[in-house]
């Protein structure tokens, strides 16, 4: 574990950017095909990766991730919401990925396991907690269209507030029907980087006509399918209520 010196000073509450600060801690789990699968999980200081510049992940997008959330109650107890939904969801995404499954509830005892050691990273506040992101990613150092025979599962941890500034009266979205980001027999609903990297220049697109999000679009009715961060609902008001 990291040295008491080595201990990154805590952000204020009051002022937490997603995704800007991370804690001193992280979990790595190496798999490895011709060592039998996977190998013994291990809770390192937060460091940089090392990886070949032939890793699968960087060239075919072998990867995926999770976005969880861990709560500081009332009572000062420490709860994480819903993990077992976003290890189903990861396992899904991987067989869709070609990357090897896991066990659901050993990653969450381990990625418990992690919280409680950086735990004081986990916001005293009830308008903040601490983002969770578990990622799986290809690293054979290999070129070609082909499943990864190694990989790396890993989970970081962040402290953050509301993704939009407290206060805020509504959101403006951006509606563009030319451009689509999910469709039948698609991952759009798989948490997978290369979801995200082709939306970028459309959310450049929807702030520079003022909005804070995109509305995505899809088929010829304009069926409205989510927004870039967010599930959408509607609310309908009839005559009779």
């Amino acid at each position: 574990l990291a040295a008491p010196h080595h201990l990154n000073p805590k952000p204020d509450v009051n002022n937490l950017p997603f995704g800007k600060y991370f804690t001193d801690h992280m979990l790595k789990v190496p798999y490895h095909r011709r060592l039998g699968g996977w190998q013994k999980p291990e809770i390192t200081p937060m460091e940089n990766l090392n990886l070949h510049p032939a890793a699968k992940v960087f060239h075919y997008a072998i990867e995926l991730f999770e976005g969880m959330k861990a709560y500081r109650g009332y009572d000062g107890k420490i709860r994480l919401f819903r993990p077992e939904m976003n290890m189903a969801r990861m396992n899904v995404t991987a067989y869709r990925s070609g990357l090897p499954t896991f066990e659901g509830e050993e990653l969450i005892k381990a990625m418990a396991r992690l919280v409680m050691i950086d735990s004081e990273w986990v916001p005293h506040t009830e308008s903040a907690s601490l983002y969770i992101r578990p990622t799986l990613i290809g690293i054979e150092p290999t070129l070609g269209v082909a499943s990864s025979d190694s990989a790396l599962l890993y989970t970081i941890l962040s402290p953050v507030g509301p993704y939009f500034k407290p206060g805020a009266k509504g959101l403006k979205l951006y509606a563009e029907p030319k451009y689509t980001r999910a469709w039948p027999g698609g991952v759009g609903d798989r948490k997978v980087g290369s979801n995200y990297g082709p939306t970028i220049h459309v959310q450049q697109e929807a702030l520079r006509h003022g909005c804070h999000q995109v509305l995505w679009l899809y088929g010829d009715d304009h069926q409205l399918t989510e927004v870039g961060v967010m599930n959408i609902f509607m609310l309908y008001m009839k005559e009779n209520g």
